[in-house]
């Protein structure tokens, strides 16, 4: 149920990638190693070899990762009832990601305080998915946002906005390497802030084993909740801190990827990037 043991690529790597799925998208049948290459400028060797270190395959078998008959595939093979009995109450730590994650919640009184007394250090990283904001409270990483999809600015104004009492200073240094210890499989904390119910399922989201995928229906009903699938949704789409708490592996009953509040294509390359590590034995050890 962890994040994927990623390095930090310089973003470089994932334009080169996001152009490619850009080119993958509109191609009404799969495109071979030199149409790829050729589109981007790049000779084939200079493509496959930037495009395998990204995503541990070939750009081949990288494309039927991508396709919504896979996602159907994986989500009829692996997804199952989220577990959650032994999962931590709302303001506590608890042995999740494997004890790699620390995950603590604001306690109620805090969260309605809207971050009064909070300081949050924010900065731009670098990620395997693209630019990202990543924000920091004393106790740990409070969001991981991408920007690819949408703006920087747009971006710090969203964050910012859900704690309008919290005291933002710039930290890029602290972020990136709570980020960057995060994405490497060390041990980092998160300090998340939302109301309850949103909480609890994004503690339930934690629970998502890597390399498999489950529905909006299934959250619900393992947080007790069969009925409030629409809030379930609603509660995903909120979560703050993308990839390591990850909302990108919850998928519609049918099998459509649903929403992402970074983008789809971010969901989509993150999605295929799982599902290639995992099936090629380069997951991690956790």
């Amino acid at each position: 149920m962890s994040a994927p043991a990623l390095s930090v690529e310089d973003r470089y790597h994932y334009n080169v990638i996001r152009r490619a799925i850009d080119l993958i998208d509109d191609a009404e049948a799969p495109l071979s190693l030199d149409e790829l290459s050729s589109a981007l400028g790049m000779s084939p060797y200079h493509f496959q070899k930037t495009f395998s270190q990204w995503a541990g395959v070939s750009p081949k078998r990288y494309q039927q990762y991508l396709t919504l008959g896979h996602a159907k595939t994986l989500l009829a093979q692996s997804h199952t009832m989220l577990d959650v009995a032994g999962a931590t109450g709302l303001s506590g730590t608890g042995r999740l990601h494997d004890l790699f994650v620390r995950w603590e919640a604001m306690t109620p009184g805090e969260f309605a305080r809207r971050g009064a007394g909070v300081t949050i250090a924010y900065g731009y990283v670098d990620t395997p998915f693209g630019d990202a904001l990543a924000m920091a409270t004393q106790v740990g990483l409070c969001a991981l946002a991408f920007t690819s999809e949408t703006t920087r600015d747009a971006t710090y104004a969203e964050l910012t906005d859900r704690w309008p009492q919290a005291q933002f200073v710039e930290d890029a240094v602290r972020c990136r390497a709570l980020v960057e210890s995060a994405l490497g499989g060390g041990r980092t904390p998160l300090h998340v802030i939302g109301a309850p119910f949103q909480i609890k399922v994004w503690e339930a989201l934690l629970s998502i084993p890597d390399g498999t995928v489950t529905t909006y229906g299934d959250v619900a009903a393992a947080i007790g909740s069969p009925g409030a699938v629409r809030a379930v949704g609603t509660a995903v789409g909120r979560n703050p801190i993308g990839l390591l708490i990850p909302c990108h592996r919850v998928l519609r009953k049918s099998g459509a990827l649903g929403g992402y509040h970074w983008g789809l294509p971010v969901k989509r390359a993150i999605l295929a990037y799982e599902s290639a590590r995992h099936d090629t034995g380069h997951a991690g050890s956790r």
